[in-house]
């Protein structure tokens, strides 16, 4: 079986969706299938370092990248578009991820064209919160372009019940397949020492800190976890918050504007982007972790965070009820108090927060790894295909 995946970027800028597709398309490739990626050399407002126009041979898949053009907020690549005309005809399945992008707009009249099956990945760009900012553009995109393309396709592979349910009033007539996000087991198997972290930030050794793991962004919910961290501080002096994350729109000073006003900026270290054992030392280090996203389809750092053992608190926004369901985490409403007292009940509580990251970390080894997503992905691929190309 060969697959191709499609996808804008996978920049580090670009956060979990780009962590995705590389990590989907090892376990993929793990299992016997060819799996390729094309995509664009974009990473946000620099260029990824890469040959183009040629396959990159990696573990058990191939990457191959083409030039690119801004325009906004899209990125257009027309020797991409020329290739998938071209070569798209010569997989038996296509899966695009992400949504109001023209290189998957382009991917899915190929796969049209060409009569390719494929599977489209929204990565939660369809919730009603992700809909609405910046909603002029995409709606739009959405009418003239994205809605036709995923009624046509094969499948729309939603991470779990939760975004289905926000999503229904689209009214969307393509099958839903239901596949979460996951991660390598490997990479979390054994707990790190934090002694990187605190090399880089000593400002942070000695204090109880509270991680945030994710792109610096609006649908972040960035705003309320400043009013929430300021009443956590006044009751626990001790916690120190730590926002790591790339920036690729400029919107840190906004958010250091929305800690200044809440009166708590002196107790927050921004990093900017964690990458390898640094990040896995500043999981070591954190005493707890925070999403309070207004929206996600399934975060890749939340998963990250429950596999490091750590008590976290998620929103409702993150599209996460098992966690809750499973004693595994705290799911607050997407209020700032409502994050507030959920952080105030771990540090109030320390051994049940502890215990509750200890289940968070056996939920995520026994359902959410890329391993036990591949599986079921492979399934998927296996009944969709016609028998004459699987």
């Amino acid at each position: 079986m060969k697959v191709l995946f499609v996808i804008a970027g996978i920049g580090s800028v670009y956060g979990g969706p780009s962590k995705i597709v590389v990590e989907l398309a090892q376990a993929l490739g793990k299992r016997g299938i060819n799996v390729d990626i094309v995509t664009t050399n974009a990473n946000g407002k620099t260029d990824l370092d890469v040959p183009l126009k040629t396959w990159v041979i990696k573990n058990f898949y191939r990457i191959q990248y083409f030039s690119h053009l801004h325009f906004g907020d899209y990125k257009v690549s027309l020797s991409l578009s020329r290739w998938l005309f071209k070569h798209v005809v010569n997989y038996d399945l296509v899966h695009t991820i992400a949504l109001f992008s023209y290189p998957v707009t382009i991917t899915h009249l190929a796969c049209q064209k060409h009569q390719v099956p494929y599977i489209n990945n929204p990565q939660g760009m369809l919730e009603p919160w992700a809909l609405s900012h910046k909603s002029w553009k995409k709606k739009l995109y959405y009418a003239f372009l994205d809605r036709a393309a995923l009624n046509r396709a094969n499948a729309i592979h939603i991470l779990n019940q939760a975004e289905a349910n926000k999503i229904a009033p689209l009214q969307l007539t393509a099958p839903y397949i239901f596949i979460p996000n996951g991660l390598n087991s490997q990479d979390f198997k054994k707990l790190r020492q934090p002694d990187l972290f605190y090399q880089h930030y000593p400002q942070t050794c000695g204090k109880t800190l509270i991680l945030f793991l994710a792109r610096i962004d609006p649908k972040k919910g960035l705003d309320m976890l400043a009013n929430a961290f300021s009443i956590v501080h006044r009751q626990f002096p001790d916690t120190h918050l730590i926002i790591a994350g790339p920036d690729n729109i400029d919107f840190t000073s906004t958010v250091q504007a929305y800690f200044a006003k809440a009166g708590c900026l002196d107790s927050v270290t921004f990093t900017g982007i964690l990458l390898g054992e640094l990040k896995y030392a500043a999981l070591a280090a954190a005493s707890l972790y925070v999403a309070p996203s207004y929206s996600e389809g399934f975060s890749m750092s939340v998963l990250e965070g429950m596999a490091s053992g750590l008590p976290c608190v998620i929103t409702t926004g993150c599209n996460f009820p098992e966690a809750g369901e499973k004693q595994a985490a705290l799911v607050a409403d997407i209020r700032a108090e409502s994050i507030a007292d959920a952080l105030l009940w771990c540090l109030k509580n320390p051994q049940e927060a502890n215990a509750m990251g200890d289940r968070a970390r056996q939920l995520i080894f026994e359902h959410y790894t890329w391993d036990i997503i591949a599986e079921q992905l492979e399934q998927v691929y296996l009944n969709i295909l016609p028998s004459n190309r699987s």
